[in-house]
């Protein structure tokens, strides 16, 4: 049962099982099948649970606004286009990118296997959500991956290095490799400064951002999270400056343009819909300097960095990946905490197709 956050009467804390329920039965309302429903549901639960509320279930209202204007298509699979062994490249058919993404991983996981490494292609899906899912999803299977993403057009947020409006889609970049007897460790990060999504959360917190985030809409550094929605737009800085950028650059190239599915560019055929590609390399430590040394080697290196002293009194050498995994502990104990913004609008959407709010 949801209940109300003392400290901000306009929030709300629901158990991640409640809040998957509800959310599936939205998707289900709006057209999806019951594993598909349950698929994405599940995936923008587990993002919120690892405190990635930027791509958890803020999403659903977006998602059900694109599915009723034919901008995401629901119960569509993974098509194989391209088949060479270790390289295969999928179409997404603008399906929900939460299954496409499922199913692309599962041919990489068993063409690795195969073949020691793999390259798969996904042009044409829909939002991928946290891409840091697919990177543990490999690491399940024992595989080491890298991962690129892009968007065709519709996802431009990103001012270049120097730039001063919106030219590149935020990017994002995961790594992922297992861990024995632990934890994966899991890189995710957008090559943009902020995730478009956590400024969606500020804007519906009605709080202010950190400075250095944004530029408004004639190229003005802001905190104000409005002014990156008024007209004209305003932009998201690359992270590190050109480091960031350059990065950005090669994930249109790698994920966009390598596809086939378009880089970047609002002139691309699919910019006028949410359309994900995504680059992803897999590696089965088997087939190269042997399973058992990789995971040794990969302990000797985790407690080797570990092992430095705290910078701060008290404080912790964290891995990528460890954040994540305190918060998904914190949440699946004390409930997912969501603005009273964000409830609203999903609540919305709910209704919208025949979902009552939630008691």
């Amino acid at each position: 049962m949801a209940n109300i956050d003392e400290e901000s009467p306009a929030a709300v804390r629901m158990p991640h099982d409640r809040l998957q329920d509800y959310v599936a039965a939205i998707f289900r309302a709006a057209g999806s099948g019951a594993d598909e429903a349950e698929t994405v549901a599940a995936h923008l639960v587990e993002a919120n649970l690892a405190g990635h509320d930027s791509h958890g279930v803020m999403r659903v209202y977006k998602y059900v606004d694109w599915v009723q204007a034919g901008q995401v298509v629901p119960n569509q699979h993974a098509t194989v286009v391209t088949d060479r062994g270790a390289m295969v490249l999928v179409d997404g058919n603008f399906g929900y990118g939460q299954v496409i993404g499922r199913e692309a991983m599962a041919i990489a996981a068993e063409r690795a296997k195969t073949h020691g490494f793999v390259a798969v292609s996904i042009r044409n899906a829909g939002h991928l959500g946290r891409i840091g899912a697919w990177a543990e999803q490999l690491a399940e299977a024992g595989l080491a991956s890298f991962h690129f993403v892009n968007t065709s057009g519709f996802g431009i947020l990103v001012a270049p290095h120097g730039g001063s409006d919106r030219r590149l889609s935020a990017n994002p970049l995961a790594a992922g490799v297992p861990v024995a007897g632990g934890r994966p460790v899991i890189l995710d990060i957008a090559t943009s400064v902020v995730a478009e999504g956590k400024i969606q959360v500020m804007k519906n917190k009605g709080e202010q951002l950190a400075p250095g985030l944004v530029l408004d809409g004639v190229g003005r550094p802001t905190t104000d999270p409005a002014a990156f929605y008024a007209d004209p737009p305003g932009a998201i800085f690359p992270f590190g400056g050109h480091k960031g950028s350059g990065l950005s650059f090669f994930c249109e190239v790698f994920a966009g343009s390598l596809s086939g599915g378009f880089a970047s560019n609002p002139e691309s055929p699919t910019a006028g819909r949410l359309v994900n590609n995504m680059l992803t390399l897999a590696f089965d430590p088997a087939a190269f300097g042997g399973a058992d040394f990789f995971a040794d080697d990969i302990g000797r290196l985790v407690a080797w960095t570990k092992a430095s002293p705290p910078i701060d009194s008290g404080g912790a050498v964290l891995l990528p990946g460890e954040i994540e995994d305190r918060t998904r502990a914190e949440r699946i104990r004390d409930g997912i905490p969501i603005d009273g913004g964000t409830f609203a609008r999903i609540v919305a959407a709910g209704e919208s197709v025949g979902v009552p709010r939630p008691e």
